[in-house]
């Protein structure tokens, strides 16, 4: 492989998804060098091409966020001429992934096991709101807030005592969309060794629970029902926000060192030896005390003051800022790529993350316009 070449160079997805985790998902695999068409809805296209305002022409900046790297065909999956040229896509492509209703995808004639008996070596993934194991909440809607709500994590999340709260992004979706990308790649590795390709699933709700991480273990394991908790976190203290005489910051004292270097910058050097806070059990147990003592003392300074200190001393802490401060910081614009669009104008979009031997994952390529490329993905197929 040349070394400016990227992983998935050669492989073709086929992306039947909409809205979020599922164009996440082909956006990361777009990412890695795949070449993504995405099949949308003609004089509609994707739902988030509308999510807007801001708009840039057409298209919601919320679209715009998730399908870089993909070439958009309109094609009605109703009509018997859409459904075929969709087949045909399916069965020429390595991965295809979707996030129809359970059944439809067979209504289409593209139910995954029928596509595999003319392509064995294709990849599906299917993205539901539920798995198959109650089947009763198949048909509930899979929309990131209602599996916020059904998953706990808006119980988590938000000040104590407040409303149950949902998270500033969907978050959910993302997570799924994560997973799904995962559980593609692995399927493509084992094909490789098999010469055949398999389903991957992943329901939303699902992924939810998984990422509850040590909130679930908590209750499985301790019996606890987690509670919202503001930035506090349930096993570690001091670990939050607190708020200096200008604004607020994060104090993250992960271990008993690091609680000690933090007093010492306080000035209050013995608060690390009293027996109400030496360790970090006790500091859990004492927490409404301890809180109390250190916002007191950090409410006396600006941030900037306590910043430089805490980060002398090593001490792990950090500003909360809003979008434009990232944005404006050396590591958010270094994140940021312009990629140039002749209806459009030049678009501002969040690279990948991902580095290959310490470069960008290659340039991207504008998210596409609604159908823009259906006569060329078409074409290809009578070559």
């Amino acid at each position: 492989m040349a070394a400016d070449a990227l992983p998935l160079e050669g492989i073709a997805v086929l992306d039947l998804s909409r809205v979020l985790a599922g164009p996440l998902c082909t956006q990361i695999l777009g990412d890695l060098g795949a070449d993504v068409v995405k099949v949308e809805r003609p004089g509609e296209g994707d739902d988030t091409r509308h999510w807007g305002p801001p708009f840039a022409g057409q298209d919601a900046a919320y679209f715009l966020s998730l399908n870089r790297n993909k070439r958009s065909v309109a094609l009605d999956l109703n009509e018997p001429s859409g459904a075929d040229a969709a087949r045909r896509l399916a069965v020429r492509s390595d991965v295809l992934i979707e996030n129809f209703r359970p059944g439809l995808m067979a209504r289409f004639g593209l139910a995954p096991n029928d596509l595999r008996r003319e392509n064995p070596r294709l990849v599906t993934c299917s993205l539901r709101a539920f798995g198959d194991d109650v089947p009763r909440a198949r048909a509930r809607p899979g929309y990131d807030i209602i599996v916020q709500a059904l998953s706990g994590l808006m119980s988590i999340t938000g000040e104590r005592d407040g409303e149950p709260t949902k998270v500033g992004v969907a978050l959910l979706d993302v997570i799924a969309g994560l997973y799904s990308a995962i559980g593609i790649l692995a399927a493509l590795e084992e094909r490789e060794r098999t010469g055949t390709g398999r389903e991957v699933s992943v329901a939303l709700f699902d992924a939810s629970v998984a990422a509850l991480v040590n909130q679930a273990a908590n209750h499985l394991i301790g019996g606890v029902v987690p509670h919202a908790m503001g930035s506090e976190h349930p096993n570690i203290v001091p670990y939050q926000v607190f708020h200096a005489s200008d604004r607020p910051f994060i104090l993250a004292a992960g271990n008993d060192r690091l609680f000690g270097r933090a007093c010492e910058v306080l000035g209050r050097p013995e608060l690390a030896g009293d027996a109400r806070f030496a360790t970090n059990e006790a500091r859990v147990a004492n927490r409404t005390e301890l809180t109390l003592e250190l916002a007191a003392l950090f409410a006396r300074k600006p941030a900037a003051e306590w910043l430089s200190a805490l980060e002398e001393a090593g001490v792990p802490c950090a500003p909360s800022r809003r979008l434009d401060e990232v944005f404006a910081s050396p590591e958010g614009a270094a994140l940021v790529r312009e990629v140039g669009d002749e209806v459009r104008g030049p678009l501002r979009l969040v690279a990948s993350p991902i580095r290959f031997d310490g470069r960008p994952a290659g340039t991207p390529r504008t998210p596409p316009r609604l159908g823009e490329h259906t006569d060329e993905v078409l074409g290809e197929l009578d070559r």
